[in-house]
């Protein structure tokens, strides 16, 4: 019996489908390396016409007019945060997100203060924003988890402006996701990008920051290299860092930022498989895109009717149906988290629901609608 593009099929023996893939085709690791060859030969290995340029044409993909490389997500975030002055205040931070999000918080001088997530969008509701907000708050940072960007983002602006906090975005996952008309990054006074090697675009290790306010964008150039107010200028007046992004990751990055419109395709096309298979099943929902919205599909986040054990349950995909998990969204909230017990929080009963309860199926770049079957056939021999 031969099976159809679109039914799902059991895996071929031996096949494996891993959690996630980096994509870099033969032509685009001949282009990388002979400018990488260049900079090598020059001399000019960091804060050159590569990042520049990479800067350049990443603002320019969010339609924002000013972007400021640097060397991770975790310090885009940072140096967004001491250029925010926010020592000594309070920030409202998702309890279901990276430990980089409310660590950036600790390090830029203020508290995290954690608040509970959407079941819709596993972003943050306006709502309970509203509720935790006290005289101490200067602003809020939302994160749009799997590279979903929240239906109610409009909403969440608009309260932060009509209260006189700022509104950051934790963009790690959502390069190309947008709402609307308006891309992710481009909702709040600045957005923070990662390029991770997870993430759907890399450079290796990096990260970026795009805004329309210029005074930060200068703060931020200031603060990713040491401090200093300019680079051919040794007179330190911020207290920064080794923040910047090489020249050679640059131009990883911007190759990949070509290749990201077409990325996002692959993993829309493998998300359709999904979204189609799921919505037959009766244990496993999948989280769903708001209308006008565009999801590069990070991670394909899907709820389990029930609460299973994830370690036996990814161990059984894995050893019998050749299928690996991605990493959850997360596995455990922050506010459960060891290094953040002495950030007081009530409790947050959604995301100690939802962190315990879903999964992220696998997605890449280049993968087949063979993989997407036999990732659906094992979920619906496993989970039903």
């Amino acid at each position: 019996m031969t099976h159809s593009q679109n039914e799902p099929t059991p895996p071929a023996s031996g096949r494996k489908i891993p959690a996630a893939k980096i994509q870099f085709l033969p032509e685009d690791r001949i282009w990388i390396s002979e400018r990488i060859q260049e900079v090598l030969e020059t001399g000019q290995l960091t804060l050159g016409r590569y990042g520049a340029a990479f800067e350049e044409n990443f603002a320019a993909f969010c339609g924002m007019p000013l972007a400021v490389a640097v060397n991770s997500g975790t310090s885009s975030l940072e140096i967004i945060l001491r250029s925010l002055e926010v020592e000594g205040k309070d920030v409202l931070v998702p309890t279901n997100t990276f430990f980089a999000t409310a660590a950036a918080v600790v390090h830029a001088g203020a508290n995290p203060v954690f608040v509970d997530m959407d079941p819709d969008s596993f972003a943050i509701r306006p709502e309970d924003v509203e509720k935790m907000l006290t005289p101490r708050t200067v602003g809020v940072i939302v994160v749009h988890i799997g590279g979903l960007v929240s239906g109610r983002m409009p909403e969440l602006a608009a309260l932060a402006e009509r209260k006189g906090i700022w509104l950051v975005e934790d963009a790690a996952h959502a390069h190309g996701s947008a709402l609307g008309e308006t891309s992710a990054g481009a909702f709040g006074i600045a957005g923070s990008f990662s390029f991770y090697p997870t993430k759907v675009m890399t450079c290796a290790e990096g990260g970026m920051i795009v805004t329309r306010d210029r005074r930060l964008a200068d703060e931020a150039r200031i603060y990713r290299d040491q401090g200093k107010a300019s680079f051919t200028q040794n007179a330190h007046v911020r207290m920064g860092y080794n923040w910047r992004l090489s020249e050679p990751h640059a131009i990883i990055g911007l190759k990949h930022l070509e290749r990201l419109p077409g990325m996002i395709a692959d993993r829309q096309e493998i998300a359709a498989i999904y979204h189609r298979e799921l919505s037959r099943m009766v244990n496993l929902a999948a989280l769903t895109v708001p209308e006008g919205g565009n999801c590069n599909y990070y991670k394909y986040i899907a709820v389990l009717r029930e609460r299973r054990d994830r370690k036996d349950l990814k161990a059984l995909l894995t050893e019998r149906y050749g299928v690996s998990l991605a990493g959850e969204v997360y596995e455990v909230p922050l506010h459960r988290q060891p290094v953040f017990e002495k950030y007081p929080s009530g409790p947050l009963p959604v995301s100690e629901d939802l962190c315990a309860r879903h999964i992220c199926l696998p997605i890449f770049s280049g993968m087949t609608h063979e993989d997407a079957n036999q990732v659906i056939h094992a979920l619906e021999e496993v989970v039903g």
